[in-house]
């Protein structure tokens, strides 16, 4: 568990980016769950979707693609956890993988500078062959560009996500279950293999009420052994949160944050 001094920290509140959102919304009860003060920034019109976290949490609408909308919303915060990326593309749309996934991590760390916080974790992804062309280079250079902001970065190399009740292709399901023997983990597979979404959302609560991970780059099995020590299971964060609640799961080809619109950032 957290020590005192991490939870005195956390008391000051962390900022989730993607709220609404599939991964944001696990990662918001997860650190709900550790009695860790949670404020969310919600796509515009997109604040129905918050459901029972409206009224758990702090939010605020803001679009991570205009710097104004951001302009003071992380002050006061102990942290930020930014989530919002896309696994897919359109370029025709205007949302190529630099701006869904560069371009949205640089204004999220510009307002962090701006408004005084020091800490950023960024969910990053995971290589693997089944992912489509580009999406891994821009989240290399999102992280490029943590490491120079100045700020106390973790990278978190998340691979896909599933929620448990989630109707998986047979591939996937395989990948997940070879990617726990020892040998193919050893070699990697584990790191790229597909994760249970609240694994991942406690084991990224737990990195936001720790001070012991900056600038350090976390994988897929570190995430399941700090998920172990999170006080409760998702699901029982708060009466009423239950897993349906929290977002529709994607595919595994789909997003999981937000995608822009067509105008410009």
């Amino acid at each position: 568990m957290p020590g005192s001094a991490d939870i005195a920290r956390g008391a000051r509140g962390i900022l989730v980016t993607g709220g609404g959102s599939f991964l944001g919304d696990y990662i918001a009860v997860a650190l709900l769950a550790e009695g860790a003060p949670v404020s969310l920034l919600a796509q515009p019109g997109a604040e129905d979707k918050l459901g029972q976290l409206a009224r758990h949490t702090r939010w605020s609408p803001a679009d991570v693609w205009k710097p104004g909308s951001l302009r003071g919303k992380a002050r006061g915060h102990a942290a930020v956890i930014h989530t919002i990326g896309s696994l897919t593309d359109d370029p025709a749309r205007g949302a190529s993988f630099e701006r869904l996934n560069l371009v949205s991590t640089r204004n999220v760390a510009n307002m962090c500078i701006s408004d005084g916080v020091e800490r950023l974790i960024f969910i990053s992804g995971s290589r693997a062959p089944w992912l489509k062309r580009g999406y891994i280079p821009s989240k290399r250079a999102a992280e490029a560009y943590l490491r120079r902001s100045g700020l106390r970065t973790t990278i978190v190399r998340a691979p896909l996500l599933y929620a448990r009740d989630q109707d998986r292709a047979l591939f996937f399901r395989l990948l997940t279950r070879l990617g726990r023997l020892p040998p193919l983990a050893q070699l990697g597979l584990g790191n790229a293999a597909p994760l249970a979404v609240d694994l991942l959302a406690r084991g990224v609560a737990q990195l936001a009420l720790a001070d012991s991970y900056d600038n350090a780059i976390v994988y897929a099995g570190e995430l399941q052994e700090l998920a172990r020590r999170a006080t409760a299971p998702i699901a029982e964060a708060s009466p009423g949160f239950a897993s349906r609640e929290l977002g529709d799961a994607p595919d595994e080809d789909l997003p999981f944050g937000w995608t822009p619109g067509n105008e410009q950032p």
